[in-house]
């Protein structure tokens, strides 16, 4: 697609969806129940990598998320990716009314809906048998990493010589669905705000 149809083409979309003072943006006008997104994503048949809760809070004060001078280097270990994990995309609360329960995530999302999902790439370890893979986060009930594919020190290997890095991959998705469920075609500003807040944590 020609590069300034597509610039057109999100303006005419940042217009039509903006909620105006005389007029909210169009939506359903109301939710399907019936029809509620699950709030957490799983893949059925998969083996599951369960991680370690943290013991107890992180050395960093605020102040150190802002100004790293002090901030010391952490080994590489499951135990660390376990712990960035939860105080990034995992859950801080779970709130009850009624018969309702909810969960509260570490990062903020628009109502709650948490489309934003977490992808890794993580390099062999002693804990997965001395292979990598790529991983989905699961942080409901089990604070777990769910295998979607294993491979060898080879291939990590090249990864390493490719990116130039030592370390670790981690990718984020949005389930549109979520958001859309509440929010109609304004859906895709809240998903692209809520991977900001992802990112962020």
């Amino acid at each position: 697609m020609d590069a300034k149809i597509c610039a057109l083409n999100i303006f005419k979309y940042h217009e039509r969806t903006k909620h105006y003072p005389g007029r909210y943006a169009r939506s359903s006008g109301f939710l399907d129940w019936a029809n509620q997104p699950v709030p957490f994503r799983r893949f059925e048949g998969t083996d599951s990598l369960r991680l370690p809760l943290s013991e107890e809070d992180p050395e960093t004060n605020y102040i150190g998320l802002y100004e790293r001078i002090d901030n010391k280097f952490q080994p590489f270990s499951l135990k660390n990716i376990a712990a960035f994990l939860e105080l990034s995309m995992g859950l801080s609360a779970w709130k009850t009314l009624g018969g309702d329960s909810w969960a509260l995530r570490m990062n903020p999302s628009s109502g709650n809906l948490h489309p934003t999902e977490a992808h890794l790439v993580l390099p062999p370890l002693p804990e997965t048998d001395n292979l990598g893979g790529v991983y989905h986060y699961t942080p409901p009930f089990l604070h777990a990493l769910e295998i979607r594919a294993r491979f060898d020190e080879v291939l990590w290997s090249r990864l390493k010589v490719h990116f130039h890095i030592d370390g670790f991959f981690v990718g984020l998705s949005s389930i549109f669905w979520r958001e859309s469920w509440k929010y109609g075609e304004r859906a895709y500003r809240y998903c692209s705000l809520d991977v900001g807040h992802a990112i962020a944590c």
